[in-house]
């Protein structure tokens, strides 16, 4: 189940959102303000491995690190 991430653009305050299935975008409430006028911004993730070293995902473009941290 993806988590997206939104901004809106009347408040700028960013929010997180549960997607349960492969739908078209749709305008999510913020839940700052109760505006509509949101957007989808990437976003990224990290997770702890089970020697402790954090893995992220989604950085930049051509970063070539392959996303590990030490």
């Amino acid at each position: 189940m993806p988590i997206y991430e939104y901004r809106c653009e009347t408040c700028k305050a960013v929010f997180e959102d549960f997607e349960f299935s492969a739908r078209p975008e749709e305008k999510k409430t913020c839940p700052a303000c109760g505006s509509t006028d949101t957007v989808r911004t990437v976003s990224t993730f990290s997770s702890a491995s089970a020697g402790g070293k954090a893995q992220a995902s989604g950085g930049s473009c051509g970063s070539g690190g392959g996303g590990r941290f030490t």
